[in-house]
């Protein structure tokens, strides 16, 4: 129901049970935070990408038997000693998702769990928990308020209506709409992209996102500064970044 492909440093982990819409179980979630956990200790794997078996990209928890599966979900066991952030464990490695078709409901709090989204023109964003009688768990009223602000977060939430992929990309919900046939090899241009600094970088840097992204208060501004000190007096690399140096102005170049 979970399977993971190796594609050089990253890691693509399908949610594959395509006959359900991707319709998430609890033995999924726990599969879905081995996957990650996986990725984390494993040195050569710098990024992971979450995708699921065309048509969809998950149908939200599974229906068939929602008391039992939400009881599952919730009490999935953090046995590597990982806590959770919604349907994700809190995992160092980057996750980039590949939305190649609806994100219903857990499906689309599975979604928020990804450090950025780059959809399908077939991908559609719903909330229903409120059509079937559920409160959130999976960080819907913290992360997709974060993204699109807090009246078309209460607007999806209260109606259950669908956003197709242009209006999300336009609300702030997803980065990119590509092409259905090329958005797994956008997200892997992407992925190899992050994949290209270092992974301790990236994990210090995601670090800051998460402590600082939603604040904007003097003393957030004072943090990033004591934050950015102590990373280059304990840890900044200087004669890498002069090897580097100007491999990064080629690349800038051949951006523009």
């Amino acid at each position: 129901m979970i399977t993971v492909e190796r594609h050089g440093p990253t890691a693509v982990i399908t949610l594959d049970r395509p006959e359900a819409r991707n319709a998430l179980t609890g033995a999924m979630i726990v599969a879905l935070g081995d996957a990650l956990a996986d990725c984390d200790s494993d040195p050569q794997v710098r990024v992971a990408i979450l995708t699921g078996r065309d048509p969809a990209f998950c149908a939200g928890l599974d229906l068939n038997d929602l008391a039992r599966t939400y009881d599952d979900v919730t009490n999935a066991r953090p046995d590597r000693g990982t806590k959770r952030r919604g349907l994700l464990p809190d995992s160092t490695t980057p996750v980039i998702g590949a939305v190649n078709g609806p994100a219903v409901t857990g499906g689309l709090e599975l979604a928020l769990g990804c450090d950025f989204l780059i959809a399908s023109p077939r991908a559609s964003f719903a909330d229903t928990h409120a059509r079937v009688g559920v409160m959130p768990g999976g960080g819907m009223t913290i992360r997709l308020p974060q993204l699109i602000g807090i009246n078309r977060a209460r607007q999806m939430s209260l109606t259950g209506n669908f956003v197709d992929a242009a209006t999300a990309c336009e609300w702030g919900l997803v980065n990119e709409v590509v092409p259905h046939e090329g958005l797994m090899a956008r997200v892997l241009e992407l992925a190899a992209a992050v994949g290209e600094a270092e992974p301790a970088t990236i994990r210090e840097l995601r670090s800051m996102y998460d402590s600082l992204g939603n604040r904007s208060d003097d003393e957030a501004y004072l943090e990033e500064a004591r934050w950015s000190r102590r990373w280059m007096t304990e840890r900044f690399d200087a004669a890498a970044f002069l090897a580097g140096k100007d491999r990064i102005i080629e690349r800038g170049s051949s951006q523009q």
